[in-house]
């Protein structure tokens, strides 16, 4: 089968599209026939060496933490999923991944792909909308009436935060560039902050109950973050080489979010896909004997919105 996958570590020409030997499932694993996987932010860490304390990889590796694609085969035990089942999944990320025509997984991640999308699109919703979700309700406790400010909300996570966070009744102000603004509206923001040109601490007059930090802040945009959050609220963040900041006085919780994978919340997420509430954003649709393009642009910032690596048709 074709595979790309990186022999050392190091830039995006460290990538090789390859043949390889198809992987056979052990017991409780099942073997995907990949429609897709997508690139995520990470997969440039990983791939540069940068994540080998929390996520140590074996080498050679295959990157792609998400997976949409069909059952191919079934090991010892698994009962729960048949061949041909169309299923979703966020792959262990220190595992092989899913920039391959098949993957193994465990099938006690995986869940039923939606119907109402295609099967590759839905690459796009396992690690950043499980972000989204443990961000706002496992960590952040929001609920309806409350306020959220999401920084960074022009992400693919952030599309995702600011349509859960309506969605439950919540007010959500959000920050973005005037590339994205739009869409963050679209997505159901009740103020957008153009924060290219706008003092976010200054625009925000109201305390807010949660601030979901997205963004590549500087620790002292972080620590400032927190001055808008009222007594007892908590600032989640996902960018975790740098502490989120607390304060104690006031039961200012800071909090850092490392994602799990967890197949209940990811089937809630692809229900609520399948239902129309939520909506799964695809700005672009890439073949797996591109990827080491596609690692090379993101590099210099330059993906326009969620990517999918589409693997070669069967």
């Amino acid at each position: 089968m074709k595979a790309v996958r990186f022999h050392e570590f190091g830039g995006p020409e460290a990538l090789r599209y390859e043949d390889v030997e198809q992987p056979v499932p052990g017991a409780g694993e099942v073997r995907v026939r990949v429609a897709a996987t997508s690139f995520n932010g990470v997969d440039g860490n990983i791939r540069a060496g940068y994540m080998q304390g929390p996520i140590p990889v074996r080498l050679p590796h295959t990157p792609g933490i998400d997976v949409a694609g069909t059952v191919d085969a079934l090991g010892e035990g698994v009962t729960d999923l048949a061949v041909g089942d169309r299923v979703i999944g966020f792959l262990p990320m220190t595992g092989a991944g899913a920039a391959a025509e098949y993957v193994i997984a465990p099938a006690e991640i995986l869940t039923g792909a939606p119907r109402n999308i295609p099967l590759a699109d839905s690459a796009a919703l396992p690690l950043v909308g499980l972000t989204a979700w443990q961000a706002l309700f496992d960590h952040g406790n929001l609920t309806a009436g409350q306020r959220v400010l999401i920084n960074g909300a022009g992400g693919a996570v952030g599309g995702y935060a600011v349509q859960l966070a309506k969605e439950i009744g919540a007010e959500v102000i959000a920050t973005a560039s005037p590339r994205s603004a739009q869409r963050v509206k679209s997505d159901g923001a009740d103020r957008v902050i153009d924060h290219t040109t706008t003092d976010v601490v200054a625009a925000v007059t109201e305390p807010v109950d949660l601030v979901l930090n997205l963004a590549p802040v500087t620790p002292e945009q972080l620590a400032a973050l927190v001055t808008l959050v009222r007594d007892g609220g908590a600032l989640v963040n996902t960018t975790v080489w740098m502490p989120a900041p607390s304060d104690e006085a006031r039961g200012v919780r800071g909090i850092d979010l490392f994602v799990r994978s967890d197949a209940d919340q990811l089937a809630d997420l692809a229900a609520r896909v399948g239902t129309g509430e939520l909506r799964v954003d695809v700005a672009e649709r890439v073949a797996l004997a591109d990827l080491p393009a596609l690692h090379t642009r993101a590099g210099t910032g330059e993906l326009p919105g969620k990517t999918i690596i589409l693997a070669p048709a069967a």
